[in-house]
Formats: structure tokens, C-alpha cells, sequence
């Protein structure tokens, strides 16, 4: 049994600290995504899956306060994320698929950019930071294995270094929510089942609940929990990710999965890194 499946089964329940109820989303009277409901407890990572313009890129505008919704409620850790302003708002991190990053200055700098919700606004403006949150930057670099990059300029990195920056500035801002959109999308295979492999250590050893959009099935299979399904902008699907199967991916895509990994592998060639 591998570290990440004998993770899943010790993980004990928890309260959502998520939760999507009947969330719906419409643009020029058609809708986007419609009635969508499920919840992400602490420590566990969901990943969304569902074919292009299926409503990911809407769902996770929502789950991020960024788009309100016509109907439904997002709630984080029990509040409703409308209710959200200001430092509130640090609950909810967000890990983009182009990194977000400001290329010209340090890695450090970057992750400090986590604790501005934190600290008054005049020291954010002026970066005077003080040593506990320096100190706690360089700790989330050391977590993404990038300690020896803090000083260096964010565009001299490497792609896959740039995520692992963008996941450090996400755990600085101590958030009860993790939202990465599509964080593999433009990263190449090892590089990317590093990326997820580091949210789900978050998961694991924060409690941080992580919501993670994802066009690999087989990166889904490896690292999430569960399972959740949109096609045509609704909920297809929600379920353990051992349950999802050569049915479950055909229901899904409406297509049996050989067909898109070819003959030899169905879902097993979508495996996209080694399992941990």
C-alpha cells in the first residue's frame, strides 16, 4: 500500500471546512453551472473533474469569492464567503494555474506577499516585514523545498519552482481553504505530481481543507481523496476516489477511458508520476 492510500484510510473524520450548496452561476440567462452541492472536510483533498466547459473555471470563481452566485451558498469553515472582507478573506488561499508570482523580486519576497493579511497595511505596502513572519517564510519555502532559492529573483525559477513559490506564499497565509485551478496544467509530469504531492502533504499535516481542479485522471487517482464530477455545468458525480472507475470516468466524459489513453492503458495511462 503506498504512503498516500495508507493516509487516506488513518485520516479521521472532520467537519467540512468547505461547503457548496446548490451553488449556480448564470451568464446572459445561460447557466454556467447550476444546483452544484458538496463539501471538503480538514486534511482532505478533492479534485474537480469534468471535460472542457464543463463549469470548473465558474464553480472555482465562486468557491473563491471572486463571482457571486445567483443561487446557493459558499461557506467557509461555517460563514458564508460573501461575509468575507478584508483580513477575513486570508481563510481562502488561491493557487493559480500561471503562479501569480511578481517576476521581479525574490522568492522570499513573493511568499511574504501570504502575510499581508496579517499585518497593518502600511507594512505590506512598505515590505516591513517583521522577523516572525520572515522567519515563517522561510519555513514554507524549507516545506516546498526551496530554501535555497529564497533570495532569488521569481523569474529565474523553473516552472515547476514558480508553483512550488506559489504553494509556500498559500501555506504563509495560514488559510482554512486551499482552491488551486488547473496548478498542473503548465507544468510537465514530474514536475506536477511534485506540486501535488505537496498539496497533499498540506492537507495532511495543516488540516487545511484543498479543492484542486485537474485534467489528469490519473494525477486525481494518485493523490486526491475524492472525486467530484461536473459535466454541462452540473454535479455528475461525487465519491471516494477508488470508486472511480472505467464507469464512473465514462459517465463522466462520455467516453470509456481507453479511448482517450489508448489501447494498453485506460485509466492507468492517464497515471501522469510515480505513486508515493
Amino acid at each position: 500500500m503506498s504512503a498516500t492510500a495508507a493516509s487516506r484510510q488513518a485520516m479521521p473524520a472532520a467537519p467540512p471546512r468547505l461547503v457548496a450548496d446548490g451553488v449556480g452561476k448564470s451568464f446572459a440567462g445561460l447557466a454556467a453551472i447550476a444546483d452544484v452541492t458538496f463539501s471538503v472536510g480538514a486534511g482532505e483533498l478533492v479534485a474537480v473533474l469534468g471535460p472542457s466547459g464543463a463549469g470548473k473555471t465558474t464553480l472555482f470563481r465562486c468557491l473563491t469569492g471572486l463571482l457571486a452566485p445567483d443561487g446557493g451558498t459558499v461557506r467557509v469553515g461555517g460563514e458564508d464567503i460573501a461575509t468575507l472582507h478584508g483580513r477575513a478573506r486570508r481563510r481562502v488561499a488561491v493557487v493559480f494555474q500561471q503562479f501569480n508570482l511578481v517576476n521581479r523580486i525574490s522568492a522570499l519576497d513573493n511568499v511574504l506577499a501570504g502575510r499581508l493579511g496579517h499585518v497593518p497595511a502600511w507594512r505590506g505596502v512598505l515590505r516591513r516585514f517583521d522577523r516572525a513572519d520572515r522567519l515563517l517564510a522561510l519555513e514554507c519555502l524549507d516545506r516546498v523545498g526551496l530554501l535555497d532559492k529564497a533570495m532569488q529573483r521569481a523569474d529565474t525559477l523553473s516552472g515547476g519552482q514558480q508553483q512550488r513559490v506559489a504553494i509556500a506564499r498559500a501555506m504563509a497565509q495560514r488559510p482554512d481553504l486551499i482552491v488551486a485551478d488547473e496548478p498542473v496544467a503548465s507544468l510537465d509530469p514530474a514536475a506536477g505530481a511534485g506540486v501535488l504531492e505537496l498539496l497533499h502533504g498540506i492537507a495532511r499535516r495543516d488540516g487545511v481543507a484543498v479543492v484542486c481542479s485537474l485534467h489528469q485522471v490519473g494525477f486525481a487517482r494518485t493523490y486526491a481523496d475524492r472525486v467530484v464530477g461536473l459535466s454541462q455545468g452540473r454535479l455528475a458525480l461525487d465519491m471516494p476516489v477508488d470508486r472511480f472507475d472505467e464507469a464512473a470516468f465514462a459517465r463522466l466524459y462520455g467516453t470509456p477511458s481507453a479511448a482517450r489513453a489508448g489501447a494498453a492503458g485506460p485509466i492507468a495511462m492517464q497515471q501522469e508520476g510515480p505513486r508515493p
